[in-house]
């Protein structure tokens, strides 16, 4: 599988819409109402100073979106989605490498990258270790569904230093 990251233009805006309003995400807060992304898009909220939104293209089809957001700050984080027929693929961890190698690439004054996800998503759990990431945080009941329901949210980090080392430095989590 040939898989590519272009950067997302204004000019995909209808793609965009249409990408994230035809399927479920049942990770990810919020609902899609195609007027809000199209709001989000001229406020240049893909595209900024603080973001830039990359797609996932596998063998030419638009299977996912990543998201680098606070790219000013010295810990960007990201929101990553794979199209749910594309799940399952290895298309999380490929873009995961990508994401990681070009912000540490491209912002040579950041330390750190962060990712949040909730704990019933084991998949994505699972490319941020496999991805050298380490866990660093745990809320509880802290991540609402669109019912409501509260669910926990993890954090993940890598460091720079690991992943130029290939290594993963976990927390000390017995510091008290």
């Amino acid at each position: 599988m040939r898989i590519e990251f272009p950067r997302f233009s204004p000019d995909d805006t209808d793609l965009l819409v249409d990408f994230l309003t035809r399927q479920e995400w049942p990770f990810h807060a919020g609902t899609q109402d195609p007027d809000a992304v199209k709001s989000r898009v001229a406020d240049g909220l893909y595209d900024n100073e603080e973001f830039r939104t990359f797609w996932v293209l596998a063998d030419g089809e638009h299977a996912g979106l990543i998201k680098l957001m606070d790219l000013t700050d010295g810990t960007p984080m990201f929101d990553l989605r794979i199209a749910q027929e594309r799940r399952g693929q290895g298309l999380g961890t490929k873009a995961v490498a990508w994401l990681t190698g070009y912000l540490f690439a491209e912002l040579p004054h950041i330390n750190r990258i962060e990712g949040n996800t909730r704990r019933d998503n084991q998949a994505m759990r699972a490319v941020f270790r496999k991805s050298g990431y380490a866990k660093e945080s745990h809320y509880r009941e802290a991540w609402p569904d669109p019912d409501g329901k509260l669910h926990d949210s993890v954090g993940y980090a890598i460091l720079r230093r690991d992943w130029l080392s290939g290594t993963v430095t976990p927390p000390d989590w017995d510091d008290e």
